[in-house]
C-alpha cells in the first residue's frame, strides 16, 4: 500500500499542525470543503508604546515568522511559493488588524531552534508556528495566546479499533522521531514493550511504516498528527486522547506588553465570533479531529 502521490510530496518534511474545533468537535465542513475565510485590513490603527508596531510602520510591511513544512499548518508550496496552513491563517489574520493586508506581509522561515533570537534581534515581528509557551521562553520572549492546546496523542489507520488511548498499546509497535520527547514519554511510561518502540529520523517515515502495517501507531502531538490525518483522511485517523498539555501561542518581543494585549484581543475576537473556527475547518478541520477552543491567558 502507498501514500498518494500529493501527500508522499508533502510529507517528506517533519510536519507539526495545530488545531482547534466548535465546542469539542468539527463542524460538517472538517472534510475539506470549507473555504479559508478573507481578512480586510483595518485602517488607523494605533499602538502607542509599542516599539514592534513602530518598526512595521517604518517599513510599511510586517514580518511574520512561520514554519514552511508542515502541511495545513505552515507550507510553503514549492512551485508556487504561496504559504498555507492553520498557522499561516492566524498570522494574516492578526496582520490584517495591525492594518496589513496580504501585500504587506512577509513570511520568514525560522526553524525551532532560531526562534527565540529571531524575535529578539527584531528579525521577525512575531512568530506563528507550533510555538509552546513556557516560563523558560518567557525569560527572553513574551506570548499571546494560546489559540490551540495541543497534546500527545496516536495515529492508527483508519479501520483499526483496537487502540483508543495510551492505556491500549501493550503489545502494539509505536512509531517516532528519534530523540523526541514523545518517544521518551512512551519509553518512560512503558506504555508498550521495549522492543515494540520504534523510531526513524522523521514522522513520514512513520506514517509510511504505519500505512504499510509494519507499525500499529504513531506517536507525538496531536496537532502534528491531524495534519497527516487530513491528507489522508481515508487511511487514517487520530485517536483523540491526548495524554500531556502544549499551549501553543504568538512569540513576540519580551518588553512589547501593547502589541501582545492587541494580538490577545484579536485572538479572542477571532474566538467568539466564529472566525478562527473557519480557520481551523478550511485546514486542521480535514482531519475530522475532534478538538477544543482554548483560553487566553493573559499576563
Amino acid at each position: 500500500m502507498r501514500l498518494r502521490p500529493l501527500a508522499v510530496g508533502l510529507l517528506v518534511g517533519a510536519l507539526a499542525l495545530t488545531a482547534c474545533g466548535r465546542e469539542g468537535s468539527p463542524s460538517d465542513n472538517a472534510a475539506g470543503s470549507s473555504p479559508a475565510p478573507s481578512f480586510t485590513p483595518a485602517s488607523d490603527v494605533k499602538l502607542d508604546g509599542s516599539p514592534t508596531f513602530q518598526r512595521m510602520k517604518g517599513r510599511d510591511q510586517v514580518v511574520i515568522g512561520v514554519k514552511e513544512d508542515q502541511p495545513q499548518l505552515g507550507y510553503k508550496d514549492p512551485t508556487s511559493g504561496k504559504y498555507t496552513g492553520f498557522d499561516i491563517e492566524i498570522a494574516r489574520m492578526i496582520a490584517a488588524k495591525l492594518g496589513y493586508g496580504e501585500d504587506k506581509i512577509q513570511f520568514k522561515a525560522v526553524a525551532s531552534v532560531g526562534r527565540e533570537q529571531a524575535i529578539a534581534n527584531g528579525d521577525v515581528d512575531y512568530y506563528v508556528g507550533t510555538y509552546t509557551i513556557s516560563d523558560k521562553r518567557k525569560e527572553q520572549i513574551s506570548f499571546a495566546g494560546p489559540y490551540y492546546v495541543a497534546g500527545q496523542d496516536l495515529l492508527v489507520r483508519k479501520d483499526d479499533t483496537s487502540i483508543t488511548g495510551k492505556d491500549s498499546l501493550k503489545g502494539k509497535k509505536v512509531c517516532s522521531v528519534t530523540g523526541s520527547t514523545p518517544l521518551q514519554r512512551v519509553s518512560d511510561q512503558q506504555l508498550t514493550e521495549a522492543n515494540n518502540i520504534v523510531s526513524f529520523q522523521n514522522y513520514s517515515q512513520c506514517v509510511q511504516q504505519l500505512d504499510q502495517k509494519q507499525v500499529d501507531a504513531v506517536t507525538t502531538d496531536d496537532a502534528i498528527l491531524k495534519g497527516y490525518a487530513a491528507l489522508e483522511p481515508d487511511k487514517f485517523k487520530v485517536v483523540g486522547n491526548t495524554f500531556s498539555s502544549e499551549p501553543y501561542g504568538v512569540g513576540l518581543a519580551k518588553d512589547d506588553k501593547v502589541l501582545r494585549d492587541k494580538i490577545n484581543d484579536v485572538l479572542q475576537e477571532s474566538f467568539d465570533n466564529g472566525t478562527w473556527q473557519q480557520v481551523y475547518d478550511s485546514t486542521l478541520g480535514k482531519s475530522g479531529a475532534k478538538a477544543e477552543k482554548p483560553k487566553l491567558d493573559r499576563y
